[in-house]
């Protein structure tokens, strides 16, 4: 059974830290593309960083580029987003995501709320 499950998230204030974690189980966790992806309140879902099976290569959105680090531990089955300088237009859902196609998986989502 395919899971993604997301912990880390939480209610933290403006400038802020928070590391997200997403432990994968159920499929071959080290030939999958990693991406965080995150959805505010009326808004759609937006990538937010990526990390790619083999060489690591990141990417990331604009809007978090220099305080956001994706990076994968394909021995424990967990990629990781560390969010610094965290600002209210952070706030969101953040959903974990596998793939590797036709394969696509995805996380419940966890909570991220910045506000002072």
């Amino acid at each position: 059974q395919v899971q993604l499950v997301e912990s880390g998230g939480g209610l933290v204030q403006p400038g802020g830290s928070l590391r997200l974690s997403c432990l994968a189980s159920g499929f071959s966790f080290s030939r999958y593309v990693m991406r965080w992806y995150r959805q505010a309140p009326g808004q759609e879902r937006e990538l937010v960083a990526r990390i790619s099976a083999v060489a690591s290569t990141t990417n990331y959105v604009d809007s978090v580029k220099g305080r956001f680090t994706i990076s994968r531990d394909n021995a424990k089955n967990t990629v990781y987003l560390q969010m610094n300088i965290l600002k209210p237009e952070d706030t969101a859902v953040y959903y974990c995501n596998a793939w590797n196609f036709p394969s696509d998986y995805w996380g419940q989502g966890t909570q991220v709320t910045v506000s002072s």
